[in-house]
């Protein structure tokens, strides 16, 4: 990929076909294979599901601003800087003295007493690949080794809950780097297959095929469990006698109304599908709410494109309008419902864009300082950590790793990020190397 390459909201063009999707019902009606084959494929590792202790924040809805999100547009406005590099925007007030947002962002100024703004993110990768792969891992991208991604360690950690998906992405897996990396594919994303924004959006692996009915899909899976047993008899071994397991969590899943349920967003009233707004953005973080309420441990969505290199005052606006409503009443939304102290949401792009406008009117490629957002999950609220100088253009207090930021999400879930996981070759590689807690971030 192209270090300036055009970015859009169309997560396809930003992944290579794999096989890390397990919901093909189709393929487990007829065969019995594909989805057992998912659940089962490291029965070792089952074992461990649980050994990890639930921290403050239970879930994780992860918002990812593919790109490259400009921080003077944004969350960090330099109005007193001069004309080419404050940008075209003004500033507005927020609910924090002395605190101020770009002016495309004012529902989020509404609520900024209940997040907390990171203004001095900061690393050095200044490729899109390599950022996302940062913004995704905890980890400098490797031509070693594929690190598993955030989503895929969490369910690593501590598998599915309430018959749901522990990981989930939002339509779908918005890059190789959202993946298991070196882990089992079992701990990759379920993908949805569809927009939930679209008209006619229905999760296609939560629906039996054509043709295959309830007491059909019920005949077929006596008919596995009868060569299953066959097998058993020819070869007793542990990976043999672990299928039950795998094969229940996957008919589980498929027949249980619960999970079905909880990807059905036209369940929602349409008053609140309205205020979150009828876009991409809106109804992915409607969905999002509704999936970690029910039980999902880690969801990852992505929202508008931000690779603005021209024309940035144009083309900033409408993504920021979409994510400005909606990630305001998603906060709302989960704190009404009594959420938002057990809900991680965090705001991550994959680097910041240049102090000075170009020709071209547009901001380059900037990872030396930009901002993310944290709310929810035992993090502070109405806080603003770090700061860049007066030009933004780098940290000026307080930087904020990549590593730091992962480590301290990961202490919030009840994970330690300096514990090994296993590489392939038996390599222990600690889940996040080198990072420290910070403490100024927790409540």
């Amino acid at each position: 990929m192209a270090t300036h390459g055009t970015w859009n909201d169309d997560p396809s063009h930003f992944l290579r076909p794999n096989r890390r999707e397990f919901m093909f019902v189709g393929l487990v009606g007829g065969l019995g294979l594909t989805l057992p084959h998912w659940l089962r494929s490291t029965a070792h590792g089952a074992q461990k599901f649980y050994e990890t202790r639930e921290g403050p924040a239970q879930s994780i809805i992860h918002i990812f601003l593919p790109g490259g999100m400009a921080h003077q547009e944004s969350f960090d406005p330099k109005p007193y800087a001069p004309i080419e590099y404050r940008g075209p925007y003004g500033s507005i007030e927020t609910k924090l003295a002395g605190v101020r947002f770009s002016e495309v962002f004012p529902e989020t100024a509404k609520i900024s007493d209940r997040i907390t703004v990171c203004r001095s993110m900061t690393h050095g990768e200044a490729a899109h690949e390599r950022g996302t792969h940062n913004m995704f891992t905890g980890y400098r991208p490797s031509p070693a080794l594929q690190y598993p991604s955030m989503g895929s360690v969490v369910s690593h950690e501590f598998g599915p809950r309430r018959n749901l998906p522990a990981y989930v992405c939002i339509p779908g897996q918005p890059t190789t780097y959202a993946g298991s990396g070196y882990l089992s594919t079992a701990y990759g994303p379920f993908s949805l297959g569809s927009d939930p924004s679209d008209g006619g959006f229905a999760v296609r692996d939560l629906s039996l095929p054509d043709g295959v009915d309830n007491e059909r899909f019920a005949r077929r899976r006596t008919l596995l469990e009868t060569v299953d047993d066959h097998f058993r008899q020819l070869e007793q071994s542990d990976r043999l006698d672990s299928m039950d397991t795998f094969y229940q969590q996957a008919y589980s899943l498929i027949s249980s109304k619960e999970a079905r349920e909880a990807f059905n967003i036209k369940a929602e009233p349409k008053a609140l599908r309205d205020q979150y707004g009828r876009h991409a953005s809106g109804q992915r973080m409607l969905l999002a709410r509704r999936l970690v309420e029910a039980g999902v441990r880690f969801v990852s969505l992505t929202s508008g494109g931000w690779d603005h290199h021209d024309n940035i005052k144009g083309g900033f606006r409408g993504p920021a309008g979409q994510l400005d409503q909606a990630f305001a009443r998603l906060i709302q939304d989960l704190d009404e419902r009594g959420l938002l102290d057990t809900t991680l949401v965090m705001i991550t792009t994959e680097f910041g864009r240049t102090p000075k406008i170009n020709n071209n009117n547009g901001r380059d490629h900037w990872p030396r300082v930009f901002s993310v957002v944290l709310a929810g999950g035992g993090i502070r609220r109405g806080f603003v950590h770090g700061e860049s100088d007066a030009l933004a253009g780098a940290p000026e207090k307080d930087p904020l790793t990549v590593e730091n930021l992962a480590t301290t999400m990961y202490h919030q879930l009840g994970i330690a990020a300096d514990k090994e996981l296993m590489a392939p070759g038996d390599r222990p590689i600690e889940i996040v190397k080198g990072g420290e807690v910070v403490r100024a971030l927790l409540a």
